[in-house]
């Protein structure tokens, strides 16, 4: 816990966590609604983006509720020309019939973008209406008041060691005090996870993935700009949940990317050496002919759909964007829910202001933001995530597809609201009750090893200061989760931080932190919650270019 009674206050009338599509979404309509609005955005990252990663074909409805002429000025790549779904046998790729896809999955006037270069420009967009933007600067812990309320902010030291000492570089984090503080820090963020917990205000277990997204170059006649192409089926097994992707963007650039589903049970599985495995697929080792690799990274995503979506609304503020959960699953989109969801809610709190209210609860936020468009697009797919995991991959998919054309044609559904059953941290088999998977070594032309991935995500943590990632009990990895799991921490990362190495003869769990791209997967996979992920120094971690 960050003491907020030593650190400079400074007032603004609403901060926000996040310089994502949510945060910076916020923040636009906020001034567009009361331009005298005191508004802060922080951003961990060196610089807006730098932590931004997703897929990214985006649904134009957000941006056009935000800002009218948009089109004409943000940075875009091409507009989807065609979708193509395909299911992979170990050497086959089988196309699905277009006329089979139920419509929740089809997107009108869908387009590919960079959403770091997207969020970038929404950046300038919000300066140049006075909105306040500190990048490098971390939100470690909320400020509160007297009755438990939220008012505000406490950001992260500079310039600690690693024994949390202060070195001569050394600048105390301040408090940032506000109205209402908003929270849009994506998927699994740390503040959201504390004020969940806090203020009771899950509904039923969020479910995440795992995304993997590499950029390339591809040669000229391999491209085509606006192509967009899904892949179930291998190299997953039926009951590991997940798929591949290939945007075809502008400037022969493709977007390749790979989402295991974090409730798979087997753990000697690695989501890094299934990406691998698909990529030394024939259908893809085709399209990298002549390719080069420029970017890597890896970001956990919601998945749990409607039945995850928390209580949005706690005392002084709300959760906003992938913080909450909006993931359309089977079509693979959230960029403009979660612009939705900052739309309401900005308007939600210039409201509130405008009555003299301040750190008070917004009642009936959830309904709000759900009228946006979020709820009648996630209510008709609610059942999709359910049935996958209950059922596989063949027969699930084929349950979820019969349900989404049940609801499209009927207006219901022969299921109901399915629940989902685990966590996934909970789903973990232990060693032995399967064979243990292999991974054929890299190539080094299409499939490549974790350093050399690592690499190109262009990571920037200084080694002297405090591991960012917690254990509430260092011996857990190696007297629980090694003999039971076989530790399966070093697999489950797509980024080489864990590893259990020997000393003396004996194993040993050590953890470099330096090498984190921030993904969070091993805050929500640790199968004895042993590990908890805090923001480190700001500006610390990846700086992605075009993802």
């Amino acid at each position: 816990m960050a003491d907020a009674g030593t650190r400079e206050i400074l007032d603004t009338d609403v901060v926000i966590v996040g310089a994502g599509p949510a945060g910076l979404a916020a923040a636009i309509r906020l001034k567009q609604k009361s331009p005298e609005l005191a508004i802060t955005v922080v951003e961990k990252s060196a610089e807006l983006g730098g932590h931004i990663l997703s897929g990214a074909v985006m649904n134009p409805v957000g941006m056009d509720a935000l800002i009218s002429d948009w089109r004409a000025r943000a940075p875009l790549g091409p507009w989807v020309t065609g979708d193509t779904f395909h299911f992979l046998s170990r050497t086959g790729d089988f196309r699905l019939p277009h006329f089979l896809i139920p419509p929740q999955m089809k997107v009108p006037n869908a387009v590919i973008i960079s959403l770091g270069d997207l969020v970038k420009w929404l950046g300038e967009e919000a300066q140049a209406l006075g909105i306040d933007i500190f990048p490098m600067t971390a939100a470690v812990d909320v400020l509160t008041g007297d009755k438990g309320e939220v008012q505000g902010i406490i950001t992260g030291d500079l310039g600690l060691d690693a024994a949390g000492n202060p070195k001569s570089s050394h600048a105390a984090g301040i408090v940032l005090r506000a109205k209402y503080t908003l929270i849009g820090e994506g998927a699994r963020g740390s503040l959201a996870k504390g004020l969940i917990a806090r203020f009771g205000l899950e509904t039923g277990p969020q479910l995440y993935g795992l995304g993997i997204k590499e950029v390339w170059e591809l040669a000229p006649d391999r491209h085509h700009p606006g192509r967009i192409d899904h892949y179930l089926g291998y190299p997953l097994d039926d009951n590991t949940s997940g798929g591949g992707f290939a945007y075809h963007a502008q400037d022969r650039k493709l977007y390749l990317g790979f989402v295991t589903h974090l409730g798979y049970s087997d753990p000697s599985l690695s989501p890094f050496g299934e990406f691998q495995r698909f990529k030394a697929h024939p259908s893809i080792t085709r399209l990298l002919d002549g390719a080069t690799r420029l970017s890597y990274g890896a970001r956990a995503l919601t998945s749990g759909g409607l039945q995850s979506v928390p209580n949005l609304a706690f005392p002084g503020g709300a959760l906003i964007g992938c913080a909450a959960g909006f993931m359309n699953v089977p079509a693979l989109k959230a960029i403009h829910s979660a612009i939705r969801s900052g739309i309401a809610t900005a308007d939600a709190v210039a409201e509130a202001v405008g009555q003299g209210r301040a750190h008070d609860t917004l009642s009936g936020l959830n309904d709000r933001v759900l009228a946006t468009g979020i709820g009648a697009e996630l209510k008709p797919v609610r059942n999709v995530k359910p049935l996958w995991g209950r059922a596989g991959t063949v027969l699930g998919v084929a349950l979820g597809g019969f349900d989404m054309w049940c609801q499209a044609l009927f207006g219901r559904s022969l299921f109901g609201t399915l629940k989902h059953r685990h966590a996934d941290a909970d789903t973990l088999l232990p060693s032995g009750a399967a064979p243990a998977k292999r991974y054929d070594k890299p190539d080094g032309k299409r499939t490549f090893d974790r350093n050399s991935s690592v690499f190109l995500a262009n990571l920037s943590h200084d080694e002297d200061q405090p591991v960012h990632l917690k254990l509430a009990d260092p011996a857990v990895p190696v007297r629980d989760n090694l003999p039971r799991y076989g530790e399966p921490a070093p697999l489950y990362c797509p980024a080489g931080v864990y590893e259990i190495a020997e000393e003396g003869g004996e194993p040993v769990f050590r953890i470099h932190a330096a090498n984190c791209v921030h993904c969070k997967t091993c805050d929500i996979k640790d199968p004895a919650r042993n590990i908890t992920w805090v923001p480190p120094e700001g500006g610390s971690g990846p700086n992605y270019a075009g993802m």
